[in-house]
């Protein structure tokens, strides 16, 4: 177990880099994680739809781009891996 402020979502660096997947599992939609560096908070971790939530607020076409990505994905216009990046090594 790691050690971070339950209270206020808040882990230090050195905790975080030790326990990452942990940490992680702890951000979820509307939450987030403080990241302290020397007993100032310098970072966040959100979850991508918070993220995309903040960035909308600021740029329409960005909302836009999102709504589309969403209907291509529903509409199962998406490509594999493979399709896209072949046989890569």
């Amino acid at each position: 177990m790691y050690i971070y402020n339950v209270h206020m979502n808040i882990i230090n660096s050195t905790n975080l880099r030790n326990n990452l997947a942990d940490a992680l599992k702890t951000v979820k939609k509307g939450k987030y994680l403080l990241i302290s560096q020397k007993g100032t908070i310098k970072k966040a971790i959100i979850d991508i739809e918070e993220l995309e939530d903040l960035l909308s607020l600021y740029n329409e076409e960005y909302v836009k781009s999102i709504k589309k990505a969403r209907a291509d994905v529903k509409a199962g216009r998406v490509y594999t891996f493979e399709e896209v990046f072949g046989n890569i090594k």
